[in-house]
């Protein structure tokens, strides 16, 4: 199977995508709230721990070539440098 190249963005957009058309539902609830979801945008799997190691491990373990995106559960952004992370409430 040849490899698509797909731009980091793009890689993004797909992960988006999931998350907001199935995923989201499912997993934000008040026990997942700040934890990371990495997702593998080609297949849909997903898994969920608090920095997102493990799960990244996780799906690569299953496919070495995974494209995985994270995304902090129940925020904009997965990471913060000033300190302040602003909720999602959708």
């Amino acid at each position: 199977m040849q490899a698509i190249l797909l731009s980091s963005e793009e890689v993004a957009k797909r992960a988006k995508e999931l998350y907001d058309n199935g995923i989201r539902q499912q997993v934000e609830t008040e026990d997942n709230i700040g934890k990371m979801i990495i997702i593998d945008i080609e297949t849909g799997e997903y898994a969920i721990d608090k920095i997102g190691i493990e799960s990244a491990h996780y799906l690569r373990n299953k496919n070495r070539f995974a494209r995985i995106f994270g995304i902090r559960i129940g925020y904009k952004f997965a990471v913060s440098f000033c300190g302040d992370m602003e909720r999602d409430y959708r």
